[in-house]
């Protein structure tokens, strides 16, 4: 029988299936309802130091609906990390892990450009017992002008300088969170991972703007009438998602062997988690399909994946994880491949004829048909 148990960076996880930072892992409460669900893993709501410049605002959503008029495709949000004090946090990842010493919490972490903020929100999470970190250098809206979120992490050079910051004092495993909001995702990975991270979590949201309500002219999620560009999530990123995570785990493959992947964007059912495996991911995250199903939705993903896997015999997740790396290429080598193969098929074709008294081969061949063509 397959199994989805696996040992990722040396945290031992039930199942791939994480929860993605964001609303589901807000407070110690939902935390909990997870873990009891059976979540493999869950990264919590970032946290900074000062909470008191987070400022939410409402309505802080808006929802891209089918056209059937009922499924959820898209998902806009312009919701700001946690803006729950950073002490309640710290005793709140205490108690989560009293009550969980045998599961994977993983603080997400986001600070301004100064090592003196980003050493002081390691060493106090790391002191309250969390298993890992994740560094939000992707959020793609709110708190630009401190220079945090995607505003830090589109820049490989303050990526590189700041990961290199928190591997100074970190001792748990830390994934740097990826923007996709930049031309080449392999750029800000890279310097990441030059600067000794552990893995790599990709994508965050996609910078968007959801519609215009052609009723009162203002974009939509509208705040006194106005509005701001917010993160895409749901089922209509995954495209975009495994393009990046499946650039990322070609790059860990050929320069950084070893280091992790946590795939998400988009996931929400066993076999879209399989997709992201398939590309290199050693976890999936899920973070709009649990606002979505709600956390129960991890028995059925659990249950599809394990059905994939023994569909085609696999008994662990390591035996799928970037299997289909290998079929990328280059337009120009699917143009040679198509030309010879389309040779090679019109060469058999030439070389085997049925007579009612036996076979035709090669030059007899094209005699014998050109005689028959002719009548």
């Amino acid at each position: 029988m397959p199994t989805l148990a696996t040992t990722v960076d040396g945290l031992k996880l039930p199942n791939p299936f994480v929860i993605g930072s964001g609303p589901p892992g807000t407070n110690l409460n939902v935390i909990a309802k997870a873990f009891q669900e059976g979540w493999g893993a869950v990264i919590a709501k970032t946290v900074s130091l000062d909470a008191s410049k987070v400022v939410n605002v409402t309505p802080r959503y808006a929802k891209l609906i089918a056209d059937d008029g009922k499924e959820v495709i898209g998902w806009q949000n312009i919701e700001l990390i946690s803006d729950r004090p950073f002490k309640i946090w710290e005793e709140e990842f205490k108690k989560c892990k009293d009550m969980f010493p045998d599961r994977v919490l993983i603080a997400s972490i986001m600070e301004e450009y100064r090592k003196d903020a980003w050493i002081e929100i390691v060493e106090r999470c790391q002191a309250c017992g969390v298993d890992g970190f994740e560094l939000n250098f992707s959020c793609p809206h709110g708190l630009p002008e401190r220079k945090m979120g995607a505003a830090m992490g589109e820049n490989p050079d303050i990526l590189k300088e700041v990961c290199g910051w928190v591997m100074g004092v970190a001792k748990k495993p830390v994934w740097a969170k990826m923007t996709p909001n930049v031309t080449h995702i392999e750029d800000p990975s890279r310097a990441a991972l030059r600067a000794g991270v552990t893995g790599i979590s990709a994508i965050n949201t996609i910078r968007c703007v959801m519609g215009v309500n052609l009723d009162t002219l203002r974009p939509e999620p509208s705040v006194e009438g106005y509005t701001t560009p917010g993160g895409y999530s749901s089922k209509a990123v995954k495209p975009i998602a495994l393009r990046m995570v499946m650039e990322i785990a070609q790059v860990i493959r050929k320069e950084f062997p070893g280091r992790s992947l946590s795939g998400l964007g988009g996931i929400e059912s066993g076999n879209d988690a399989a997709q992201f495996i398939l590309l290199g991911s050693d976890t999936v995250q899920v973070c709009t399909g649990v606002m979505k199903f709600g956390y129960e939705c991890i028995k059925p993903m659990c249950d599809e994946l394990l059905a994939f896997m023994a569909r085609h015999k696999f008994e662990t997740l390591a035996d799928f994880k970037g299997k289909s790396l290998d079929y990328f290429t280059t337009h120009a080598d699917l143009v040679k491949r198509q030309t010879e193969r389309k040779a090679a098929q019109k060469a058999a074709t030439a070389t085997k004829v049925v007579k009612a008294d036996g076979e035709w081969r090669g030059d007899e061949f094209v005699k014998q048909s050109d005689a028959l063509s002719r009548g």
